[in-house]
């Protein structure tokens, strides 16, 4: 599996559209047979700061995932809202086992 955190910073007066653009952008992405979940989480402590939780089957879901429809018109939508450039960092699962 392919983990994804993006750590977002809007500007002030793009939070409502961050945050409708990339819910719609999670409700698509999760139609993807490669996305198997999608979160938008909003900062509690300053509502400018997001995380987008992305996992994927594997990177060529990821892969796929960057030339949908709904991710095109996501990343056009939010691209004059950030106050600075998003930061992404991958992630994979260690696998555990209870014995």
């Amino acid at each position: 599996m392919l983990i994804l955190l993006n750590n977002v910073h809007v500007i002030d007066d793009g939070i409502e559209a961050f945050a409708a653009a990339s819910a719609a952008n999670a409700r698509e992405s999760l139609k993807e047979p490669g996305c198997r979940s999608y979160d938008v989480l909003q900062s509690n402590a300053d509502p400018t700061r997001f995380v987008l939780h992305e996992v994927y089957a594997d990177l060529d879901a990821f892969h796929a995932h960057k030339t949908t429809p709904h991710y095109e018109t996501w990343r056009d939508a939010v691209a004059g809202l950030m106050a600075s450039p998003r930061v992404g960092v991958q992630y994979h699962e260690i696998e555990t086992t209870v014995l």
